[in-house]
């Protein structure tokens, strides 16, 4: 740590998903929890609501002993706590807050938010509501906290996550000034709409005027809350480059800092245990293929997968499944392909069929192919499945000679799914190649966690990751480009850097199909040499974007909102 800048004796961050596992955001703050724990230990405090209050919530311990005397405090000033741990590394304090009571106060919380900040409310339906009063008590938390057990001598940062908490930082900027406050959007709701709703980013994001947008695609609350934010707090944060883009031309505000999300290598097993582990998963994947397909799978298969939500343009779904069609025609792989599509869809659970199949892989009928073969869980309402739809066009039938079959997987892997029961990552373990070819996506996990298992893969130039990817790699791009020793009539790059990062823009969709399709045929031509190169190669990039490393972007942003505050403080006394 940089002794020149300032750091806080304590950081408050407030998210939808503290102890709440929904998307890329757990991902952020759990992995990055014990960087900050271990320098500075119970002095980091998430705050996430509380939906548990009648069952049992796997990701948090309560701990009635901690700060007692303040849970008490608050709950004479009309604030549900919980006081506990969250079952991470680190395991850092948190505070869930029941944040239903505030709802009776919600007029008269958004009159305040428009009269102070002019943050627009009217439009708000769905889960504004309901981010919005969860954000407002997560302010309230933070200061009870403060009144209680800080003051003035202690430097003190509120770290709200996404526009769902963006209202707790302008509440601590108007009641709680020496608090300094750091907003981080994870992604612009608009940026996100527009890409989800067909409609061209990249090349008109300069036209495009985001208040306007924000009425067109019927988001106006949201983006209200998000610029504002934004415009209002002490340092404005995102993830990425190509975010810091669309945050300046869609919220008129350019980032003051960007922190890229890291990753830590700890859960990744190593040695035997990764061999064990990986030969597991590679058997489970083709134990469920074989009974679903009636066929049998060598363990030179190639097994390819892409996954994520279930966005079917914003993810790179439709291209990946296009780059499919193309590989079925191509005469020019050497080794069969599985290609694994793992999005979570309306599912009703898993195939009874295929189940029994399972039970018993040795009885009668094992070599039987199974009613539309490329699926394992039913679907509620599968006639409007885009995956189901485009692999019917394609005329996906799995049949005992196709080079390339096709399995979609519609479930989150979460150990319990009734057909693989096994977790997301163990069978991250058996893959050989991933396929992330994102149009809209701001940093991208699943390539970070692809490679930090050892598995290469391929994205674009839209993805964060990439992004920093490619700057990773380009110091080496002559060498690789002039090494003299490629001879396979495909190149493949992914033996020297373990990612390929492919170029993607609003029109080159039959390009990226295309160049998705050669990497994997390259792929199939590399001998086990070359594979285990190019798996040497992903993990040693993952290694370098650790918390350890990354980190510094956080100290910088502590910096920069402690410094704000200190001016703000300034000026108005």
């Amino acid at each position: 740590m940089n002794q020149d800048k300032l750091f806080p004796n304590y950081i408050f961050e407030a998210s939808w998903e503290v102890c709440n596992k929904v998307g890329g955001i757990y991902t952020v703050l759990s992995t990055r929890a014990k960087t900050l724990q271990d320098v500075m230990p119970d002095r980091v405090v998430f705050i996430g609501p509380d939906f548990w209050k009648d069952k049992v919530n796997p990701l948090f311990v309560e701990d009635t002993s901690l700060w007692a005397d303040w849970r008490n405090a608050a709950l004479s000033e009309g604030l549900n706590v919980r006081i506990g741990r969250w079952q991470i590394p680190g395991r850092p304090v948190v505070v869930l807050v029941d944040f239903v009571p505030y709802y009776a106060q919600k007029n008269d919380i958004y009159g305040w938010l428009w009269m102070n900040y002019e943050v627009d409310s009217l439009h708000a339906y769905g889960d504004y509501d309901e981010a919005s009063m969860f954000a407002y008590a997560s302010g309230r938390v933070v200061e009870s906290f403060y009144n209680h057990f800080l003051d003035e001598t202690k430097r003190v940062v509120f770290q709200a996550h996404e526009w769902m908490t963006g209202l707790g930082a302008l509440y601590l900027q108007k009641h709680v000034p020496a608090i300094a406050t750091i907003f981080t959007t994870h992604a612009t709701t608009i940026g996100r709409s527009i890409a989800g709703n067909g409609k061209p980013l990249y090349d008109y994001l300069f036209a495009y005027n985001g208040n306007q947008m924000a009425g067109e695609l019927n988001v106006q609350s949201k983006h209200s809350i998000e610029r504002q934010t934004a415009h209002h707090v002490d340092c404005f944060t995102t993830v990425s480059e190509v975010t810091a883009k669309e945050c300046f031309e869609l919220l008129d505000k350019q980032p003051d800092v960007v922190l890229p999300n890291g990753f830590e290598m700890d859960f990744v097993p190593k040695g035997v245990t990764f061999v064990n582990r990986r030969r597991k998963a590679r058997k489970r994947i083709f134990e469920v293929a074989g009974a679903l397909m009636g066929c049998s799978f060598t363990d030179d298969t190639l097994i390819v997968a892409t996954s994520g939500r279930y966005e079917w343009k914003n993810k790179g779904i439709d291209v990946f499944v296009e780059s499919l069609r193309r590989l079925m025609q191509s005469t020019e792989l050497k080794r069969n392909v599985l290609a694994l599509i793992e999005v979570p869809a309306w599912q009703a659970g898993p195939r009874e069929d295929l189940r029994l199949k399972l039970d018993d892989l040795k009885g009668a009928g094992s070599d039987v192919q199974l009613p539309e073969p490329f699926i394992t869980h039913k679907l509620h309402n599968a006639g409007a499945d885009m995956v189901c739809n485009a692999l019917h066009s394609m005329n996906v039938t799995n049949r005992r000679t196709a080079k390339v079959k096709v399995m979609f997987v519609p479930c989150y892997l979460d150990g319990a799914d009734g057909i693989f029961n096994m977790h997301y990552y163990d069978l991250l373990l058996g893959l050989d190649l991933t396929v992330y070819p994102s149009y809209y996506e701001p940093w991208g996990y699943t390539p970070l966690e692809s490679v930090a298992f050892k598995v290469p893969c391929v994205t674009t130039t839209l993805a964060g990751f990439g992004l920093w990817a490619n700057d990773q790699k380009r110091l080496g791009q002559s060498q690789k480009k002039s090494n003299g020793k490629r001879v396979q009539a495909v190149p493949c790059y992914l033996d020297e850097d373990g990612v390929e990062v492919i170029a993607r823009s609003d029109y080159n969709f039959d390009e990226v199909a295309n160049n998705i399709c050669r990497e994997i045929i390259g792929f199939s031509t590399l001998d086990k040499k070359g594979v285990e190169h190019a798996r040497k190669a992903a993990y040693s990039l993952a290694e370098k974007a650790q918390w350890r490393y990354f980190i510094e972007y956080y100290y910088k942003a502590y910096d920069f909102a402690l410094r704000k505050q200190a001016e703000r403080m300034n000026s108005e006394g």
